[in-house]
């Protein structure tokens, strides 16, 4: 079972810097796309960035220049490094693995419980 598990929120300044972190019981056998999202109060949960399995990434407008998404397949991690944080950015941290389909492996998306990134003034 693949059970996403956030870390490396805080408090920080703005302008400051987190890097966080999502660690996953991957399948070796299986191809993996791994994203975070985020999501404040009374609002729908939103894209941030994706890497692809072949470590092609994209990202929201509106973290384009400032968050830099990577993976290590040997770790099974995924990372999140924001820089120049914005209060804007303040909200609780999804990391999302899709397992994509393959004679080996069945699709499916797996979601964490989220960490949460504050960001002050």
């Amino acid at each position: 079972q693949v059970q996403p598990v956030e870390s490396g929120g805080g408090s920080v300044q703005a302008g400051g810097s987190l890097r966080l972190s999502c660690a996953a019981s991957l399948l070796t056998s299986c191809i993996y796309d791994m994203s975070w999202y985020r999501q404040t109060p009374g609002k729908e949960r939103e894209f941030v960035s994706r890497i692809a399995p072949d470590d092609n990434t994209t990202y929201a407008d509106s973290v384009k220049g400032r968050f830099t998404i990577s993976r290590d397949n040997a770790k099974k991690m995924v990372y999140l490094q924001m820089n120049s944080l914005k209060p804007e950015d303040t909200a609780m941290y999804y990391c999302q693995v899709d397992r994509r389909y393959s004679i080996w492996c069945r699709a499916a998306s797996y979601w964490g419980q989220g960490t949460q990134v504050t960001v002050f003034s």
